[in-house]
């Protein structure tokens, strides 16, 4: 985003609460900061609920005030008139930024706020480092004041021709916190240009089309029920089909890649999370202990504690390395509600977990097996585009980062190196590795040409140290090896979802939960439907037969809503040929082909996981 395009955006958020002012002068204001593609205001409208027909209502007075030339007047001013102008505006909201920037030095006051929107919207100062502050900055605008740092254009003239829509509304908790007031939140977009808004509106209305919430309800896939809890999903027997098409998958080609299974609980005694760091360090993520025996016992968030208690069972040489377990292990992390979001942000998912440990001479040859195993899964899956970011620590980051000069040199080499290799182009960012160690992100494009976070290759100094990892070299001397997280897919639940939006719902043939559907015409032709549907379960081909007494136009329509690949029309002629009638999804035409050549072709398709059909 150009620095112009993200003041005009600021301009118009500050012109959109104008007018929100305008028409409901009861308003109390949050903060309204740019984000991608547009903007949003943060609003306390005390009773009023706003509509869709309200947000056209507040784009036109928006359009109008753009003509009058309204300026954006800026003024530096002490704390405590800033109080005074705010309290006589009764604008509780800037009252309270206020205060803190009195009392504290900084509007940001909590570690979840410094993560949030809220850290860089409701800053309107720089605050020096003893963090006492003096003056603040205010901008008018019309009726409209606000606490804000700026840059804004100099008059809402300068905002014509720019193309913008008030386009949703949400809830939000003030800063974040469910215990505060609900606000409400108007959300607009705006670009230079009105084709480009109308781009970006057509996008928006493919990923509604896309929402893996909807395409799970209406394929019959996956379900939330409130009486089992927020975020922990409930696949019926399509979803849970689809889920075990691709767990059966994964599992098969780690094992070829030479991972070895195992197998951990779901909890633990509170000594295992001790000894981690994770109760420690992570505590805010995870459920409340439960008592057995007089012990703290813990669901698990996390496998790599329990991976590592079976590496350490017994004695290891490095004749034993590399090893690489794989689990699809379920963990448990605590969400906000408001953050939850269908399989893509759940609280009880199945991570397709690996860690592989290994020496610092079979580093190297481990991370390129590793990103060519990565590469080869998500292609598998139909996304061929990645965008791949290695994050190396601050050179002069000094005691903040754990593990040896030598060892980190190493571990960033090898990730380098491991990248060239397999020819991934990739970005470097300096001083964006975590404490433990070195990193690979790769996020995955889909199908409209949205970026996924998908997979995180891990090196870790700390886990080895923490538990005393070792391994016997070939001198006999004991050794620390390097350990490697990585889940490929992420989690299981959100890599479905993904899914699901990548392909509409219509997925390839072998991943599709139901491949065929055989429609009978009527109910003389039944029992042979149900035949042909056996010939087929007889060569591992997912079938259903729609014998409902409806139209065949019915029947057909109900297929296509499903997006089930291949529709199969059962009558009398079909009943007497060794021909069948089949139409592919997509597709009006109906073709005629064998029976056994049909079977044929859809094993093969099957079997070489073809994404076309």
């Amino acid at each position: 985003m150009s620095k112009d395009l993200e003041m005009k955006r600021h301009s118009l958020a500050h012109l959109m609460a104008a007018a929100v002012l305008k028409l409901y002068p009861q308003a109390k204001f949050g903060i309204g900061p740019v984000i991608e593609n547009g903007f949003y205001y943060d609003i306390d409208l005390g009773d009023t609920a706003l509509s869709p027909e309200d947000l056209t209502k507040i784009q036109k007075l928006m359009k109008e005030m753009i003509k009058e030339g309204l300026v954006f007047e800026k003024k530096e001013v002490s704390i405590e008139g800033a109080i005074n102008i705010f309290k006589k505006k009764k604008q509780d909201y800037k009252l309270e930024l206020l205060k803190d920037l009195q009392e504290k030095g900084s509007t940001v006051i909590s570690k979840d706020e410094e993560k949030s929107a809220f850290a860089k919207a409701s800053s309107s100062v720089e605050t020096s480092e003893d963090r006492s502050v003096n003056k603040v900055s205010i901008y008018t605008s019309g009726n409209f004041v606000d606490l804000c740092r700026g840059p804004h254009v100099e008059s809402s003239k300068d905002l014509v021709g720019i193309a913008f829509k008030l386009n949703k509304l949400a809830g939000a908790y003030w800063r974040g916190k469910e215990e505060n007031q609900m606000l409400t939140r108007i959300y607009a977009v705006a670009f230079e240009k009105q084709k480009e808004l109308d781009e970006y509106l057509k996008l928006l209305e493919e990923i509604e089309k896309r929402d893996h919430r909807k395409l799970g309800k209406a394929l019959d896939l996956f379900i939330f029920d409130e009486e089992v809890g927020q975020g922990l999903p409930l696949w019926l027997p399509k979803g849970a089909l689809l889920r075990q098409i691709i767990e059966d998958f994964i599992l098969w080609i780690y094992q070829k890649k030479g991972y070895k299974l195992v197998k951990t609980p779901h909890i633990a005694s509170y000594k295992l999370f001790e000894q981690s760091g994770h109760l420690g360090f992570y505590k805010d993520g995870m459920y409340s202990p439960m008592d057995i025996d007089g012990e703290d016992y813990y669901v698990k968030p996390m496998n790599c504690p329990f991976h590592v208690k079976i590496y350490k069972h017994k004695m290891r040489s490095y004749r034993d390395l590399a090893i690489r377990y794989a689990e699809l292990g379920t963990v448990y992390r605590y969400e906000k509600s408001g953050v939850l979001h269908g399989l893509l942000r759940v609280r009880g998912f199945t991570q397709d977990d690996a860690h592989i440990i290994c020496t610092n001479d079979q580093l190297e040859e481990e991370l390129i097996k590793l990103i060519d195993l990565t590469k080869y899964v998500f292609e598998i899956f139909g996304f061929k585009k990645f965008d791949v970011v290695l994050s190396i620590r601050d050179k002069n980051g000094g005691e903040k980062y754990l593990g040896d000069d030598k060892d980190w040199a190493l571990a960033e080499k090898s990730l380098k190196q491991a990248l060239d290799n397999v020819e991934l182009k990739y970005e470097v960012e300096e001083g964006e590795a975590v404490f433990y160690g070195p990193k690979i992100d790769i996020k995955i494009m889909d199908a409209i040409g949205r970026k996924w976070q998908m997979s995180t290759i891990q090196l870790d100094f700390n886990l080895p140290e923490r538990f005393d990892m070792t391994y016997i070299n070939k001198s006999g001397k004991e050794k620390r090896p390097f350990m490697i997280h990585r889940a490929l897919l992420g989690s299981l639940e959100r890599f479905t979802g993904i899914l699901i939006e990548h392909y509409a719902g219509a997925f390839p043939l072998w991943l599709s939960p139901i491949q065929i559907k055989i429609i009978s015409v009527g109910s003389d032709h039944i029992d042979y439907c149900q035949k042909l549907a056996k010939e087929f379960e007889n060569n591992d081909i997912r079938v259903e037969v729609d014998e409902a007494n409806e139209t065949v136009g019915n029947k057909i329509r109900k297929a296509i809503k499903e997006k089930i690949p291949y529709m199969l029309v059962i009558g009398d002629k079909e009943m007497n040929s060794d021909k069948l009638a089949v139409r592919v999804r997509g597709s009006e035409k109906v073709v005629e082909i064998k029976q056994d050549k049909f079977i044929q072709g859809i094993k093969e398709a099957v079997k070489n996981r073809k994404l076309e059909l």
